[in-house]
């Protein structure tokens, strides 16, 4: 295995447990508001540190960019950066509903070196490295070959939070399109979950505005090792900057960018 996936799913896989460990007492866990709608716990932040412990332990060096602790600074001259999400889906998992994730990605200058999401809830292992393909649980997974929308399930990912109301006239004119022209739309509250679903055929497009880094890096990897496309909203890719990403097989991200682009407000063409 490469050496840094190595490291990427033993530090995934112990978050992961720390995660089910406390699943199983979510009515005794503290719970801190970062932002209305927007929850952290402490379960996010000591799955997080036992990461970022495992990463520090192998790659000393390297920077990491975790969500609840923040940017880590790396050695001099270090051109690695870990992008960390210990629990995506933090919703859910105080609600005791099953969708959520643990998100890693390895980024190198520009590109995405390795990804790896871990939903410990079923112990799925969805993992990729730049130019070796992807993975379930050491299969090999491809996106869907669905080409039409009457046949195509769509992810998306609602703009609940407040600094996101601004995006919701136009998203609502996506969600329309969408829904109205395609077999149905899922939510299921984790981009991460979403991505790699898509990467094994279970979606066939997704799209979501004004997301984190950590959000999505380890799923468009896993994306695009399985055949798949991403890209921002305009058709490039800096969705890790944006937050805006389309993603999917070759033909549904042409035909889903094709129905939401007319409901792009100006500050979405990015």
């Amino acid at each position: 295995m490469h050496p840094m996936l190595t490291i990427a799913t033993r530090a995934a896989r112990n978050a992961g447990d720390i995660i089910l460990r406390a699943s199983e007492h979510v009515s005794q866990i503290q719970i801190d508001n970062k932002e209305q709608h927007d929850f952290v716990t402490e379960v996010d932040r000591q799955a997080e540190n036992e990461i970022i412990k495992v990463i520090r332990g192998a790659f000393p060096d390297h920077a990491i960019l975790g969500e609840e602790s923040g940017q880590h600074e790396g050695g001099e001259g270090n051109e690695y950066t870990w992008i960390i999400d210990p629990l995506d889906g933090t919703t859910n998992f105080l609600h005791g509903f099953p969708h959520y994730a643990v998100s890693i990605a390895l980024k190198h200058k520009k590109h995405l070196e390795v990804g790896v999401i871990y939903d410990p809830s079923r112990n799925d292992l969805f993992t990729a490295t730049r130019g070796g393909g992807a993975m379930l649980n050491n299969r090999r997974i491809r996106v869907t070959k669905q080409a039409n929308l009457p046949g195509a399930l769509i992810g998306t990912g609602f703009p609940f939070k407040v600094q996101q109301q601004k995006y919701l006239e136009a998203y609502l004119g996506m969600f329309e399109a969408v829904c109205t022209n395609t077999s149905g739309i899922r939510r299921t509250g984790s981009a991460a979950i979403d991505l790699a679903y898509l990467a094994m055929g279970r979606l066939d497009a997704f799209w979501e505005i004004d997301l984190k880094s950590w959000d999505i890096a380890a799923g468009a990897l896993i994306v695009k090792e399985a055949g798949g496309v991403v890209t921002d909203f305009a058709f490039n890719d800096n969705y890790l900057e944006s937050g805006n990403i389309i993603a999917g097989n070759p033909k549904m991200h042409q035909l889903v960018y094709q129905l939401i682009e007319p409901h792009f407000s100006d500050n979405l063409k990015r």
